[in-house]
This record gives structure tokens, sequence and C-alpha cells, in this order.
């Protein structure tokens, strides 16, 4: 029993073992520049995601829009020390997934403990906000009828069973790292994984009483998508991992292909609807970063303005056309963004990547490498079938717990009221 005991408290606290090479330093402007992009990116979920997505919901559910990323952001921060990071970049069991308990409460880890040349922790912390804005992008399609207590359980199962495993197989030693799948700062494993799982949920959770998209406060969507925007830059600019041209590049290039994605949105969207909207200036601004994430240190300026463009406009379509004529209720367009961007943004990284810009490793087809495209693909469809399937059987779980969506009456009166108690304009 004494034996027993104490080796589950050597699991709970933290031992001080080094987890990099002795002969590594410690690079302080490395270093400066991870903590900056990790503060970026958390501006990225809170304040920005929040309030893009708050702005686009109908007023009455403002409120409760806004509460599902802040939850998410914090209830992720916990579970990704607990055993995300472990799942994600621990000591690979069969290429699929890593050991949850290898860094358990980061057991192993102390402030001059190092991954590379930076604080292992710091790697911790940027890779956390990197799963927190994942799983608070999903919300986007299941706003204004869902559970808060059925969002609390899915936020807790995906963000341990989902996030953390396509990490592993991209970034981590998985199977897809293993064949050499691209992916510089997260196209599959944050927009297509989210993308796909909001597509999924939407259906199994049907449609809103009111399905139709009636922003309140169309300012907060344009300083939700700033905000968004900025913050990119430490999503893309930093997952160099270093202070360096490789950088630097990979700043310009999401600045070049998100400016070039809203100018195809705008256009699109004139000659389709008839006026440019600030919401779909904002929608293509979204579609161009996600799209350049996974190339933005692997392409050139003008592979990224080709792969902003086709975003725009295939976003654009895939709102605005697609979704109408199968007529699912995908309520803020995760999957007609973050899917659809992160699907083009995916496939065209192995057919742009240049060597001259992301090594030797990164070839695309246009530079003699065509079998780069289908490794691409392959990861595409990979994440597809596993975020799918994960999230409908944690939707069924959901569901069986605590039920999935409010009762008409309180989706009628709005769930900041029914579900929160509040509301957002007090006039």
């Amino acid at each position: 029993m004494k034996g027993l005991i104490i080796s589950i408290i050597s699991l709970l606290i933290p031992v001080g073992t080094a987890l990099a090479d002795e002969k590594s330093t410690l690079n302080s402007g490395d270093t400066a520049w991870l903590l900056t992009s990790s503060a970026l990116v958390m501006l990225m979920t809170v304040p920005g995601l929040a309030l893009f997505y708050g702005g686009l919901a109908k007023k009455k559910d403002i409120l409760n829009t806004i509460a599902m990323s802040f939850i998410a952001y914090c209830i992720v921060s916990i579970t990704w020390i607990i055993v995300g990071y472990g799942i994600a970049y621990g000591s690979t069991i069969g290429q699929f997934f890593g050991n949850p308990f290898e860094y358990f409460f980061l057991k192993g880890m102390t402030p001059s403990t190092l991954s590379d040349n930076i604080p292992a922790v710091l790697d911790v912390m940027f890779q956390l906000v990197f799963a927190t804005i994942t799983v608070a992008l999903v919300s986007g399609s299941y706003i204004e009828r869902m559970k808060f207590s059925a969002w609390l359980i899915f936020t807790i199962l995906w963000g341990v069973l989902v996030y953390p495993v396509v990490a592993h197989w991209v970034w981590g030693d998985g199977f897809l790292s293993a064949h050499g799948a691209l992916d510089f700062a997260g196209g599959t494993v944050v927009h297509i994984n989210a993308g796909i799982a909001g597509l999924v949920g939407a259906l199994m959770l049907g449609k809103r009483k009111d399905p139709s998209l009636i922003p309140n406060n169309v300012t907060l969507v344009a300083l939700g998508a700033g905000l968004l925007w900025f913050g990119w830059f430490g999503f893309n600019a930093g997952s160099a991992y270093a202070a360096d041209g490789a950088a630097a590049y990979a700043m310009l290039n999401t600045n070049i292909a998100t400016a070039a994605a809203a100018i195809g949105w705008m256009l699109v969207e004139w000659m389709h609807a008839g006026k440019p909207t600030v919401v779909g200036i904002s929608s293509g601004i979204i579609a161009g970063l996600v799209a350049i994430t996974p190339a933005a240190g692997f392409v050139n300026v003008v592979g990224a303005i080709i792969i902003g463009v086709i975003a725009g406009v295939c976003s654009y379509y895939a709102v605005a056309v697609v979704k109408q004529k199968l007529g699912y209720d995908d309520a803020l367009d995760v999957f007609g963004i973050h899917g659809v961007s992160g699907i083009i943004g995916a496939i065209l990284t192995g057919v742009f990547a240049d060597p001259s810009i992301g090594g030797e490793d990164a070839v695309g087809l246009l530079y003699g490498n065509p079998g780069q495209v289908v490794t691409q693909i392959i990861g595409v469809i990979a994440t597809i079938i596993y975020s799918g399937v994960m999230t409908a059987v944690i939707i069924f779980i959901a569901k069986a717990l605590t039920g999935l969506r409010v009762k008409p009456d309180a989706e009628e009166e709005g769930l900041d009221q029914s579900e929160h108690g509040e509301k957002a304009y007090n006039i």
C-alpha cells in the first residue's frame, strides 16, 4: 500500500529531470519571440475570436457565444497541462498518439529545463494556445441552440481526444510527420480539424428555429477580425520557433495572403450579391489567414497571393451558395471558412512549397515533387475521418449526459437570458 501511494504521488508531483540535450543552451532572442507569440495567439481567442463570433450572433445570444470561447480557453488550458501535451508530444505509441502521462502535470519540467534552445514550459504554453483556439473555433457552428453544459462536456473530451491526437500525427512523431506532411502552423491540425468538427456537430444538432445570420454588432465583427489578423502573426511567424528570416517570411506571407483573400472575397461578393459588405471583407480576412497557415513558411510570395485569392473566392461560394443549396445550419460558417480554406491551403502547400523558402524537405509539385500533393491529400483525408468520427462520438456522449439543445422557448428567448441570466444590451 505504501508503495502504491508513493507511485501515485510521483505521478502528481513534477520532478525536475532534464528533457533536452545537456549541451543545449538558452537562446534569449528566440525565447523572447516565443513569449510574444504565445501572447499574440492567446489574444486571438480572448478577445479576438470571442468578439468576432459574438458580433455575428443575434443580439439575444452574444454573451453565450462569447462565453463559449472564453470557457473553451479556460478548460483546455487545464486539460493541456494534465494530459494534452503528452498526447501531442510525448513518446509515440504506434505513430498515432503520444504517452498521455509522460508530461502529466508537466512532470519533469522546471524553469531551467530546455526544449532545444527555449524553456520547455514555453513550448507547452505556445502549443497550449493553439489547442485552446482550435476548440473555441468549433463553437461557431453550434451557437444559438446548444446547451452550455453540453458545450463544457464537448470541450473537455474534444480537447483531450481529438486535437492533441491530430497534433501528434503532424507535429509529433506521428504517421503523417513520418510521411513528410507539411503543415507549418496548423492548416490541418487546427482548421480542417475544427471545420469538420463544426460541420458534423451542426448536422447532429439540427437547424436553429431562425437559421438566418443577423449580426448584432458589425463593429465587433470588424474589431474581432482585426485582432485575429494581428494575433495570427504570432500564430504563423511564431511557428518558426526562432527570431529569424523564416519567421519574417512567414509573417510577410501571412499578411499578403490575407490581403489577397479579403480582396478576392470582396470582389466576388460585389459581383454576386451586389454590394461589398464589411462582414464579407472580415470573412475574407479569416479565409486568407486560414489558407496560408499551413504554407506560411514553405511558399514564396507569389504562391501566398495565389493561395489567398483562391481561398477567398472558394470560401465565399462555400458560404453563400453551397451551404444554401445543401441546407445545413453551420451558424457562423466554421466549415465554409475554416474547413474549406484549411483544405485549400493544405493541398496547395503541396503545390507551391518552394525549397528556397522552406528548405530541402519542403518541395512541392511546381518544384519537381508531385508526391507532396498526394501526401497532403492523405493528411486532409485522415483528419476529416478522425475528426468527424470522434466528434460524432463526443456529441453522442454529451447528449446522453446533459442533452444537446436548449428547449424551444429558451432558444426563442435567447441563450443569454436562458443559460446565463444576462443581457448584453441593458437599454
